[in-house]
């Protein structure tokens, strides 16, 4: 009797690393204490926390084996030893109780898979906000650094014009490079802070949105590029994703117009529309008629209106240039944190 029990309890030691001989060792001592007309004891207790760990860990077939072996082993074991002949009533007795402690191993193994699933769920959500957050943010470095570096690039280019034949005129030019680089280390600033999540690194300036627009038409201009504003429609409060999507659609459009149609002008115009807004940026570029070729900045503006759930599209002007127009839906905040960017470090 002390061997079967000390078989059927201590071999619980290994049953995270050897589970079934585990499971089918604390079987046969069960089997043969209980055949043997042991008292009952702590070798039964054992067989029990085999089988709950069997089904719990997800063996369900081997578990729901074990218990029918040992059921089958104890009654037909009992008949053909002839050990105090069972009734049925006894026999059902037996088998009701197998069959309850099957199913309540069941209800653990169901419960811990759902404490898991909802843990995994969990742990999926918050890797994928932070993975759309940092798409976000890489979206508005992207728009930020290229926006100004080309006002930079453009405006060193005139100063180092003017240095050599006209130096009194290069101090604008000059100013201009000041003022930009500024402007972006400012806006950087902010989005740092945001990275560092603390007060004291808080952005001090209001989030870029359309009431800008007017100080980027400006700041455009210094780069030589002339901007009309033609604004439709009542204007109104927009969600804060909508807004500051909408301003850097129209702040990448004018880089692309700085930086690659070698035009004189551009127009923006702005329709407030009772369900869509509506954004357009023509050009007076070269006379192309072949349909422009969409760089990144093109993709990375129409990610941000398709995670609007609008649409941006990029084609010739009559007159050769590039229009870009975008249809931005009104209704419900902006979730910008879908917006899948191919590659962060866009130029």
């Amino acid at each position: 009797m002390v061997v079967l029990i000390l078989i059927g309890t201590v071999s619980l030691y290994w049953r995270r690393s050897h589970l079934i001989p585990v499971l089918w060792a604390t079987v046969v001592a069960t089997l043969v204490y209980m055949l043997l007309q042991y008292p009952y004891g702590p070798v039964i207790l054992a067989f029990v926390i085999a089988v709950f760990t069997t089904i719990r860990l997800g063996h369900r077939v081997m578990g729901w084996s074990a218990l029918g072996a040992l059921y089958v082993g104890h009654v037909g074991g009992r008949i053909v030893l002839g050990i105090n002949e069972q009734g049925v009533y006894q026999i059902l007795l037996v088998g009701t109780c197998f069959v309850v402690l099957g199913f309540a191993a069941e209800l653990f193994r169901a419960h811990r898979d759902r404490v898991n699933a909802a843990e995994r769920t969990r742990r999926e959500a918050e890797l994928r906000q932070a993975s759309e957050e940092r798409l976000r943010i890489a979206q508005e470095l992207h728009d930020v650094v290229a926006h100004h570096i080309s006002l930079i690039n453009v405006q060193a280019s005139t100063a180092l014009h003017l240095t050599d034949r006209q130096p009194e005129q290069a101090a604008p030019a000059l100013a201009a490079i000041k003022e930009a680089s500024k402007e972006a280390l400012v806006e950087l600033r902010s989005i740092v802070g945001i990275l560092r999540q603390t007060d004291e690194s808080a952005p001090r300036q209001p989030v870029a949105g359309l009431e800008r627009l007017e100080h980027l038409v400006s700041r455009t201009a210094m780069a030589g590029l002339e901007v009309h504003t033609d604004v439709h429609g009542v204007p109104q409060p927009l969600p804060t994703g909508l807004d500051r999507a909408a301003f850097r659609i129209i702040q990448e459009s004018l880089t692309n117009v700085v930086r690659h149609a070698k035009a004189t002008t551009a127009t923006v115009r702005i329709q407030y529309g009772t369900e869509t807004l509506t954004l357009q940026v023509d050009d007076n570029g070269q006379s192309l008629t072949a349909p422009p070729v969409e760089g990144n900045g093109i993709v990375g503006m129409r990610e941000r209106a398709t995670a609007l759930g609008g649409t941006l599209a990029a084609t010739r002007t009559p007159n050769g240039g590039l229009r870009v127009v975008a249809v931005l839906p009104l209704a419900g905040e902006a979730d910008l944190g879908r917006v899948q960017i191919s590659d962060a470090g866009r130029a």
